[in-house]
């Protein structure tokens, strides 16, 4: 299985002799910094997610949760629209709206630009429930990051969305199969 030396270089040690002076050296360790950090914030945001989920509703999964946020950014959207936002397949979304449905705090509605299509948007109560666990989860923020100058949070959020934006879809859609490391076996289509 190959890799992309890439992702070698972020996702292995490096491998040379105590002392010994290899040109990149302070790139590769500050880029082992940053998938050590990243990782760590993942991890982070996996846990929160599970437990602002849980706030909404006990039975909520946390990508649940994530669709609820991006219906209350959005406003009304499609089932397609939203699974490409989010980047899952239509029937995970579809599994999801439907649980999200059954505990009252989406609907969905015929799509004033197209009838034959359905909008799916939040109830009352889910706009009440997104409404209080977002206050709460912007008033952790502030009680973490408020005593940071402002200047240092706005470059935060500036560095986040540059990676974000050079992320995009995520970093194996940018590499094609032999570079992600993946065998031709292992595609569906054998190429």
């Amino acid at each position: 299985m190959a890799m992309d030396s890439r992702m070698v270089a972020m996702s292995n040690p490096l491998q040379s002799a105590p002392g010994a002076a290899v040109p990149g050296d302070d790139v590769d360790d500050a880029l082992q910094q940053v998938e050590h950090q990243l990782s760590l914030l993942w991890r982070r945001a996996r846990s929160i997610s599970h437990q602002l989920s849980r706030q909404v509703h006990p039975d909520m999964e946390p990508a649940a949760y994530g669709l609820l946020t991006v219906i209350r950014r959005e406003g009304p959207i499609r089932l397609t629209d939203l699974a490409t936002c989010i980047g899952v397949g239509k029937p995970s979304v579809s599994r999801q709206i439907a649980f999200l449905e059954s505990i009252g705090l989406v609907y969905k509605e015929a799509d004033p630009q197209d009838g034959r299509a359905q909008s799916i948007r939040l109830t009352e109560k889910g706009e009440e429930k997104m409404h209080l666990v977002q206050d709460a989860r912007r008033q952790v923020f502030r009680e973490r990051l408020g005593e940071w100058p402002l200047e240092d949070v706005q470059t935060l959020a500036d560095y986040m969305g540059r990676l974000n934006a050079i992320y995009g879809d995520g970093v194996l859609k940018d590499l094609g199969p032999k570079e992600a490391g993946i065998e031709a076996a292992d595609t569906p289509t054998g190429t």
